[in-house]
């Protein structure tokens, strides 16, 4: 399951993360950022009945845009009426790796709201600009709930482009009470959560009910939504269904990214059509679209439209091009993926339907074949890699790069004098493929960082390398790992069989 988080994770971060409109300038003078470090983490922690902490690496193109707001942030924090305190911690320095493995930190950058002195750990859903920052945290850190006493509070409290949930109560206390409150500091990092005694400060639905009754207001779809059911767990489920859109949607809006968030932590497989909003036909295409997402919403499905201006991250996380667009792609949580370009709106349903009856094959993503690949470290691209790797019968060192990774530029000269060193050794292959450009097989390899490097052997043996990044170290395991390739075995196996079946052949009796 992890490995998928880190795939959506990955996605939404290209989708979604706003940059940084603040300039260097404005940050530089007096830190307000905690800098923590495995030395005095849990000591500051402890101390504290709500901080903030940010996990980063240097080298986090987004960690480098986050950290001018994060800090504004930290400075007109530090002013409230009760101060709140942000903190950072290198999670890349190997002293602090353990503090990332106890936060469960899967990628850069993680944020967590620590409260009662490190006791309850909550994930930072909020925006990532200063103000907004600012704002979600002085919520966080109040009541989980707020009591609301008048229409004019109700109004400014649901607002215009988010979920919110309002329980109304005959009385504040008693069990329906006690359940909505417990609940609402469970997800107090997901929703706003108000309770009334009366329902008729809000501004929809019944106005004459007293009670209990939790009524959810959303910017789609029906726009309110009511429930009686006060179980926790039922109550859950209620406001995680209700707050999901038949249909998201991914502009340049920012008040749209939280539903983004919660289309991608959707168990469903993920259906996204991107289309230019601004062309002609839009509409009919989201009409279509909208029509085909209520007959497949219960059915495993959950459906997103983008704008291609606003898309540039999934494409290239996708590997796909403007001139393909209209286009639609489905992607399930094992990586597999499905993908038709140039759509017209009357088609939608057809290949939806295609695409349920097992009738449309799995889209890979790749790089273009290399023309010639006679250098000693062989370059594998998605559409190559069962040849290569799979199929070849041959022992295959691989290793999975990016090409903004430094290790792996660092790793590059010795894996080229190991391919080398081996060249006379026709059983062995030394080959690395960009993880950024094409596709990975997630149930066979797990990657999940850059450099990472898998051995195959002739006989299909899979084992991770976490060896020393030395020349002598990676043949040492090579020559340790390493077996005869699969059509010479078969040759060396056959005399024995025949000597075997020999032996074994009955006699005749004289």
């Amino acid at each position: 399951m992890a490995k998928n988080v880190a795939i959506f994770g990955l996605l939404f971060s290209l989708l979604v993360f706003v940059p940084s409109q603040i300039s260097a300038e404005e940050s530089e003078g007096k830190e307000f950022v905690l800098t923590l470090d495995n030395t005095n983490f849990h000591d500051t922690i402890s101390k504290h009945d709500f901080i903030v902490v940010e996990f980063y690496a240097p080298w986090c193109g987004h960690c480098k845009k986050l950290a001018p707001e994060y800090e504004k942030a930290a400075s007109i924090l530090s002013s409230h009426e009760t101060p709140i305190v942000l903190a950072k911690v290198d999670a890349n320095e190997e002293k602090n790796r353990d503090l990332a493995s106890e936060y469960d930190v899967k990628g850069f950058p993680t944020i967590k709201i620590l409260r009662n002195g490190g006791k309850n750990v909550q994930e930072y859903k909020g925006p990532r600009e200063a103000d907004g920052i600012v704002e979600y945290l002085k919520k966080q850190s109040g009541p989980a709930s707020t009591e609301i006493k008048s229409a004019d509070e109700a109004s400014a409290f649901i607002g215009e482009n988010k979920v919110v949930i309002i329980g109304v109560f005959p009385k504040f206390s008693g069990e329906e009470f006690n359940n909505f409150t417990a609940l609402a500091e469970k997800l107090r990092s997901d929703y706003d959560f108000g309770h009334t005694l009366e329902a008729k400060h809000l501004p929809k639905g019944e106005s004459s009910v007293s009670g209990p009754v939790v009524r959810l207001f959303k910017p789609f779809d029906e726009l309110f939504v009511d429930s009686k059911e006060f179980d926790v767990e039922a109550l859950e489920k209620f406001i995680e269904e209700s707050s999901i859109p038949v249909v998201t949607i991914f502009n340049n809006e920012p008040s749209n990214h939280p539903f983004v968030v919660k289309f991608f932590n959707t168990p469903n497989a993920k259906a996204m059509l991107f289309i230019n909003f601004t062309a002609e036909g839009a509409e009919s295409f989201k009409s279509k679209y909208r029509e085909t997402a209520e007959l497949y919403k219960q059915q495993g499905i959950s459906f997103l439209i983008g704008d291609v201006e606003s898309s540039q991250g999934a494409f290239q996380y996708f590997g796909l091009k403007e001139d393909q667009v209209p286009l639609i792609i489905i992607q399930h949580n094992d990586g597999k993926k499905f993908f038709k370009p140039n759509l017209v709106p009357d088609h939608l349903a057809t290949w939806l339907k295609a695409y349920k009856d097992g009738n449309v094959a799995p889209f890979v993503k790749s790089e273009p074949i290399p023309e010639t690949n006679n250098e000693p470290v062989k370059v594998v691209v998605g559409e190559t890699l069962q040849d290569i790797v799979f199929n070849s019968g041959k022992n295959v060192l691989l290793e999975f790069y990016a090409p903004w990774c430094g290790h792996c530029k660092q790793l590059a000269p010795i894996l080229d004098e190991v391919a080398v060193s081996l060249q006379k050794d026709a059983d062995v292959v030394i080959a690395k493929l960009d993880a950024t450009a094409n596709d990975i097989p997630s149930d066979t390899f797990e990657v999940q960082g850059y450099p990472t490097l898998y051995f195959r052997s002739a006989s299909g043996k899979i084992s991770q390398y976490d060896g020393g990044r030395t020349k002598e170290d990676i043949i040492e395991f090579i020559e340790k790992n390493k077996d005869k390739p699969a059509a010479a075995q078969q040759e060396v196996e056959k005399p024995k069989a025949a000597a075997q079946q020999e032996v074994e052949q009955p006699k005749d009796e004289l």
